[in-house]
């Protein structure tokens, strides 16, 4: 045995040779105790949240030269030679219908990017239904937990799907670099950041209190559910139509237009990825 291993003799002990003397009933008693637990266990968050400020998204320049320039023509090249099959999204479901249709490139119709599904009438109302069915559930939140989801989507799009959105938005509506930038990157990142905001500023709007009465508002979520329909030519309105109102916790169906419909896929599955339960947000195509 090492010199380490050997326990020191106790101060005021004679050494080695002393005997240790056996504990009492009592001073067993103290070993064997277990520590006492506190009697109020605190499992949720107590106190008032605060979201960060928003910030507007600096435009990166594409300047030759620039790691975001080389970042987005890898992903041009590689967007370029996928043709990818893009289903129906029900309550966090594929739904592929069969029914295809294609999805081309403006400035070269001969350019498939995508094959996708059109929604049948059966999906139609399984969307509907998977949204009246996540509502349950989504409306629910704590409003600040919904706001997590979007603030972390706004930061992955800020990063690692940044160019994936960009260079979506350049093959599938013809946009330059500086273009899908400023749409498909920065203002839809600011969409979801001043979005949080607005929401902590209208939830914060509260009635007189006096003396005789706590009045308070609640703001609910709608009816039923959301259906947001997206135009043709913008991929941030695309993106904030059908999650302006989730953010409140209100469950949409959302049918974009077919000239962005690789970015829409690519959306839903980003959000997916930020924490966006199912149902919550259905994607019906055609």
């Amino acid at each position: 045995m090492s010199a380490s291993a050997v326990k020191p003799a106790r101060s005021g002990s004679s050494g080695a040779g002393t005997r240790k003397a056996k504990p009492t009933n009592d001073e067993r008693g103290a070993q064997n105790a277990t520590p006492e637990t506190p009697t109020r266990v605190l499992t949720g968050f107590n106190g008032n949240r605060r979201v960060p400020p928003p910030v507007n998204e600096p435009i990166k320049s594409y300047a030759p030269g620039s790691p975001e320039r080389a970042a987005l023509k890898d992903r041009l090249r590689s967007m370029s030679n996928e043709r990818i099959d893009i289903p129906n999204i029900v309550g966090g479901r594929e739904v592929h219908t069969g029914e295809l249709a294609e999805s081309v490139m403006p400035h070269d119709h001969r350019h498939v990017l995508a094959q996708w599904h059109r929604a049948s009438a059966a999906s139609i109302d399984q969307a509907v239904a998977a949204a009246k069915e996540a509502a349950k559930d989504w409306a629910n939140w704590a409003w600040e937990d919904r706001a997590a989801v979007f603030l972390k989507a706004a930061e992955l799009l800020a990063t690692t799907w940044r160019q994936t959105l960009n260079a979506a938005t350049m093959l599938g509506q013809s946009k330059t670099a500086f273009q899908a930038e400023i749409d498909a990157a920065c203002e839809l990142i600011d969409f979801w950041r001043f979005n949080v905001s607005f929401a902590d500023q209208l939830l914060a709007i509260q009635p007189f209190n006096d003396n005789t009465a706590w009045n308070r508002t609640e703001y609910r979520p709608l009816e039923g559910f959301v259906y947001a329909v997206s135009p043709f030519n913008f991929t941030s309105i695309g993106g904030n139509l059908p999650t302006a109102p989730a953010l409140l916790g209100n469950t949409v169906v959302y049918k974009p237009a077919t000239q962005t419909l690789l970015v829409a896929s690519l959306l839903q599955r980003l959000l997916e990825e930020a924490g966006l339960p199912p149902g919550a947000g259905s994607l019906k195509l055609g």
